[in-house]
């Protein structure tokens, strides 16, 4: 288990019932997780007294309830890094605070390599591994299909300071990005990836990780420089076993270049049990 131990602005507070209760900086949000199969030992006066909770529907979605009035928006901190946070209409907040394990991994390695590093960010979201890996001194090329999470990365970019840095922002679908930089012979050290289970593109294109994952990253090592720093996989899809992503990385990046692949499950640890919620799967090939 690769957890994220090192938070100051962010706690997972408890969990149960099918649902997590956590501190975002002072910001106490009550969601639900599929994850969380267990009861709630009690419903104690810091569940009942959340800032905002998110109930979900029957039918599909769901709804913030808000106890008190809280900004639009807020802020939170990651060592050096600054991230904007706000509640959206599908649950979510703007950040996966457990994806902070692989912002120290990746920024570690990026600093040790002792030579510039060109980073692609695939299915890059609102960008805390962009942000992560610009602060280590690496150049970022950040792609994501939707236009709204670009603008927040660039924004959280700019929270952090790091608004000078040499990050490239790219509002586009990422299998025709990288396509197009196969073609135009662009290279990279590092590559990062968080695909989604299903997908659809702008012509009706249809993404299924089952049968498209592996091909993709082939086509991804077509852009990989002859002495890559690292590549990166993360998988929130339900029921893809770690082993799997084992056996692709072995299959694909080792087979062509020597290094070390890595594999688990992602989490968070929960202050009032001492238990970690488990929040997906990770796979790391490194040199």
């Amino acid at each position: 288990m690769f957890a994220a131990q090192d938070w100051v602005d962010y706690e997972l507070l408890d969990t149960g019932g099918g649902e997590k209760l956590e501190r975002w900086g002072n910001i106490v949000l009550r969601r639900p997780d599929p994850q969380i199969i267990w009861p709630l030992v009690k419903e104690t006066g810091i569940w009942k007294n959340a800032d905002a909770h998110y109930h979900r529907s029957s039918s599909g979605g769901g709804n913030w309830e808000y106890r008190k009035q809280i900004p639009e928006r807020w802020t939170i901190r990651y060592d050096k890094l600054q991230f904007y946070i706000k509640p959206t209409g599908f649950k979510h907040t703007g950040l996966f605070p457990e994806q902070a394990a692989n912002w120290r991994w990746m920024m570690d390695k990026i600093q040790a390599s002792g030579r510039r590093i060109r980073v692609l960010n695939l299915f890059a979201y609102t960008g805390g591994a962009s942000v992560a890996c610009a602060s280590a001194g690496a150049e970022v090329c950040h792609v994501d299909a939707s236009k709204g999470v670009v603008q927040w990365a660039k924004e959280n970019l700019q929270l952090s300071g790091l608004g000078d840095r040499p990050v490239r922002f790219i509002t586009d679908d990422v299998f025709k990005f990288v396509q197009r930089e196969v073609r135009r012979g662009s290279k990279y050290d590092a590559i990062i990836m968080d695909p989604p289970s299903y997908g659809r593109g702008p012509n009706g294109e249809t993404w299924k990780l089952e049968t498209d994952l592996y091909p993709f990253i082939e086509t991804c090592m077509g852009i990989l420089t002859e002495q890559p720093l690292f590549f990166l996989i993360n998988s929130y899809t339900t029921g893809l076993s770690a082993t799997v992503l084992r056996n692709i990385l072995t299959l694909s990046l080792g087979r062509k270049h020597n290094g070390t692949i890595t594999c688990g499950e992602i989490g968070l640890p929960i202050t009032a049990s001492g238990l970690t919620l488990p929040c997906g799967i990770l796979g790391r090939w490194e040199s």
